[in-house]
């Protein structure tokens, strides 16, 4: 974005291309434990002496970085923080304690019900099933499959009738993945990681026609843990 002729960019790149620097970069001993020990135990200037293409890049960029930081600090993300608190004042005044308290420091408890939507024009259905993963799957990233997912349905170890996913009206926000879903009976049948992309809007305003919350189903997890994984231990 800066461009080829920007100093920093130069500075970085010296006269190697993106490719070559970051292969390079790829090539260095830091992903082995033992060396960043190494590197540890001998003290900073060690590190700072040292000839590791990553740390001589990090050295390069640290100044620059820590100016463009403190900007980022004092210009824009103190200027959305006070933006968040007039937000949350006036829809205090507006809602008083009626809001919910929020998702990701407090417990929170939502409502809702397994349900599909409208997307430009057409019908999304509210849940998924193992025989939509094997069919979208191309064998190519983004839609690889793992080489242990394509054996087992290769052998008819698992079940293409299985729910995978499924999207609930229940409303969520950032800091509730991980989050547990309860049917009427209080049995865990899911857990939630993941919103449609209309939900983004869930931040300031909760839509119930097409905010959706998405969970993977338990019995996605149990399947693949015992079909797949062959970890029956936990299964059981």
């Amino acid at each position: 974005m800066l461009g080829a002729d920007d100093e920093f960019v130069k500075k970085v790149l010296g006269k190697k291309s993106p490719a070559e620097l970051a292969a390079d970069l790829v090539k260095s001993k830091l992903y082995d434990p033992a060396m960043r020990q190494q590197l540890w135990q001998a003290g900073h200037d060690a590190v700072m002496a040292s000839d590791y293409p990553m740390i001589q890049l990090a050295r390069l960029v640290d100044p620059e970085a820590r100016v463009l930081r403190t900007w980022y600090e004092e210009e824009i993300d103190a200027a959305q923080k006070h933006g968040d608190e007039l937000v949350a004042a006036a829809k205090f005044d507006l809602e008083g304690k009626s809001n919910y308290p929020d998702a990701t420091f407090t417990l929170r408890l939502s409502y809702g019900a397994v349900k599909g939507y409208e997307d430009k024009g057409h019908h999304v259905a509210p849940v998924t099933n193992f025989a939509g993963a094997f069919d979208r799957a191309t064998g190519r990233d983004p839609f690889k499959l793992p080489d242990s997912w394509i054996a087992a349905q290769q052998n008819k170890q698992i079940s293409m009738s299985t729910p995978f996913d499924f999207a609930s009206t229940n409303d969520i926000i950032g800091g509730n993945s991980g989050s547990p879903v309860f049917d009427k009976d209080l049995h865990i049948i899911g857990l939630i990681f993941d919103g449609n992309i209309q939900s983004l809007g869930g931040e300031y305003g909760y839509d119930e026609s097409v905010n959706r919350a998405v969970a993977v189903d338990s019995a996605a997890l149990t399947e693949a843990l015992d079909h797949i994984y062959g970890a029956k231990r936990i299964v059981s």
